[in-house]
């Protein structure tokens, strides 16, 4: 039997920018989000955006648009000078502005070699009221039991 543990790992911090709601289609309601600003510190880790590279691309469906899915991708470099490449996918609760996001990294800089095999699942909340976006981040751990 296997059992996963959540090990805190830092706290992402994002602005969210311009809103582009592309309509409905297929999947739901497609929303393009700009996101200008993004911050990561914890776990040995110190870094910003790197380049203006981020989007959400966020699907709405569910009832009244209840249901938020989420689709983010971004570079950030350390302040060290590494270069990351972080993406996720996740669920949005429209109602409560509460968020779960899977993230997962890629870096070739020998010194962050260690978050290529990280699985992180971040609990996070969205403040409409200020554009910013806080997610608490865990490294999932998987072992036998």
């Amino acid at each position: 039997m296997t059992q996963a543990t959540l090990i805190p790992m830092g706290t992402l911090t994002a602005r969210i920018g311009e809103m582009i709601e592309v309509g409905d289609g297929p999947k739901g309601k497609r929303i393009s989000v700009d996101v200008p600003e993004i911050t990561l510190e914890g776990d040995g880790l110190s870094a910003s955006l790197a380049i203006n590279d981020a989007a959400d691309w966020l699907t709405l469906s569910g009832p009244d648009d209840q249901l938020g899915t989420l689709d983010v991708r971004f570079t950030l470099r350390t302040d060290d000078g590494a270069f990351i490449y972080v993406e996720y996918g996740g669920r949005a609760d429209m109602r409560t502005n509460l968020i779960v996001s899977t993230p997962t990294f890629q870096t070739g800089d020998e010194r962050y070699l260690w978050l290529n095999t990280v699985q992180a699942i971040g609990a996070g909340k969205f403040n409409p009221d200020t554009g910013i976006l806080v997610y608490q981040l865990y490294r999932v751990d998987v072992v036998e039991a």
